[in-house]
């Protein structure tokens, strides 16, 4: 395996992070190979994700949004002819979406591995049972891939020094509240979240909310009403998901909706409840062992994440 390429058609950080276990664990198994990824959207890997370190080449074939226009299926092999790419040892498709899948197929390769249509473009005909890419690929390579997760102390000194600093004690409880997608209703109310940090603040612990900046009036707002409240990212010139990651392996337990921080707190590993609504909590919660999962849904035959109550959510803190 001398190139693996590895294909994201989802745009958000989130959908970037989802990928960082399979990442991880393939460079931990592949030692010497050299890691290509492509993508639909941005390569936030060596972007907005660079303090993570995981170093993904990107492979540029022109072709925006790639995967997503049916005429890229008759330009991908003359633009890879026109690169320096040639043919991958190892293609991964991370995602199951019919046209995307059968347009990547078309870029040069030795092994293709796919779970669109329960694998029928793979070059291994083998039946996946599983979600899981890792525990796929090892079925499908005929190898034992262990699973290795991110290490919170492979961050850059800096970034654990400064989250130590900006979050010194303990009994803090993180808070995410700001969805990135504006066109579904994710979002609990403003109100049950004020509600929640004052009823812990009732029983000795710190609310620490993870809002960006620019976001003034929402900090004022809850400034006013929970007095308590810690917004750490005012206090640094620093600026990062890497950062929120360090700082959310201070915290005792975090509460967050479906969104991009929601990901960057799962990979401290620390006990977290997410509250979902309208989008899918087996796609997209995260799946270490200390999450706990409120998807109105299930909870109340409903879309409405609003459904849920603050109760709800205080008898798991």
């Amino acid at each position: 395996m001398k190139k693996i390429l590895i294909y994201n058609s989802g745009g958000g950080l989130g959908d970037s992070i989802q990928l960082f276990p399979l990442i991880i664990s393939l460079k931990s198994h592949y030692r010497k190979s050299r890691f290509f990824y492509l993508g639909a959207h941005s390569n936030h890997f060596n972007q907005k994700l660079k303090e993570y370190n995981l170093n993904l080449e990107t492979v540029d074939l022109g072709l925006k949004y790639f995967g997503f226009r049916w005429w890229h299926f008759f330009s991908v092999k003359k633009r890879i002819s026109e690169t320096k790419y040639g043919k991958f040892d190892l293609v991964i498709d991370a995602q199951t979406k019919f046209r995307n899948t059968l347009i990547l197929k078309k870029i040069p390769h030795k092994l293709f591995y796919s779970r669109t249509l329960n694998g029928v473009f793979s070059t291994q005909k083998v039946r996946f049972n599983s979600d899981d890419h890792i525990t796929n690929l090892s079925i499908f390579l005929k190898q034992e891939i262990n699973k290795v997760d991110f290490k919170v102390n492979k961050l850059p000194k800096e970034i654990l020094y400064e989250a130590k600093r900006l979050l010194p004690n303990s009994n803090y409880i993180g808070f995410s509240i700001t969805q990135g997608n504006v066109y579904r209703k994710k979002s609990w109310s403003i109100y049950n979240f004020i509600s929640l940090a004052n009823k812990i603040t009732s029983i000795n612990k710190k609310p620490v909310f993870f809002i960006e900046n620019e976001k003034f009036e929402l900090i004022e707002k809850i400034k006013n009403q929970v007095p308590s409240a810690i917004f750490p990212e005012l206090n640094s010139k620093l600026s990062c998901p890497a950062l929120i990651t360090a700082m959310s392996s201070r915290l005792e337990k975090t509460i967050s909706i479906d969104n991009g921080v929601m990901h960057m707190v799962s990979l401290a590993k620390k006990p977290m409840i997410v509250l979902f609504g309208p989008t899918n909590s087996k796609k997209f919660a995260p799946t270490h062992d200390n999450v706990k999962i409120l998807d109105s849904k299930k909870i109340y035959k409903s879309k409405d994440i609003n459904k849920i109550s603050v109760d709800d959510v205080f008898k798991y803190i």
